[in-house]
């Protein structure tokens, strides 16, 4: 099932701004960047750790890139801030059908593609306490690409 924090989602208004507040206040360095277009993002992820299983912590770092995105219409609401956590496993297919079992609603039909060539879904805030959840499973990771 569910083997580690993947990361946490960080929604802002300036992605360039915040990670200079990261990088100078705690050290962190940018391990990748990419725009998601699907989802309307633009996105850092800031490498805090690595784990036993392969897979590494971050931080997220989410600016929206159009006004209809799910991250802008979140951040109009409530301002920048923590947007999701996210739990890593190594069948996101699997781990999201047994918790859809579980009564839990699963955003998505089949898992998409998220950062860095990973495969996601969510998991409904209504559902999880307040907190929209994500499930991670991620692809190997080799090297950093900027």
């Amino acid at each position: 099932m569910l083997t580690r924090i993947d990361h946490i989602g960080i929604a802002c208004h300036d992605l360039d701004a915040t990670v200079e507040f990261y990088r100078a206040t705690y050290g962190f360095e940018v391990f990748h960047t990419e725009v998601n277009e699907e989802q309307g993002v633009r996105e850092a992820m800031l490498r805090i750790n690595g784990t036993s299983d392969g897979g590494a912590s971050y931080l997220q770092l989410l600016e929206p890139v159009r006004e209809d995105s799910t991250v802008a219409k979140w951040l109009a609401k409530n301002g920048e801030g923590v947007h999701h956590i996210a739990f890593g496993t190594a069948d996101v297919d699997a781990d999201s059908e047994e918790i859809r079992d579980k009564g839990v609603r699963v955003l998505y039909d089949e898992p998409r593609r998220g950062s860095m060539g990973s495969r996601i879904t969510f998991l409904h805030p209504k559902d999880c306490h307040g907190v929209l959840t994500e499930l991670v499973t991620s692809a190997p990771v080799e090297s950093p690409e900027h």
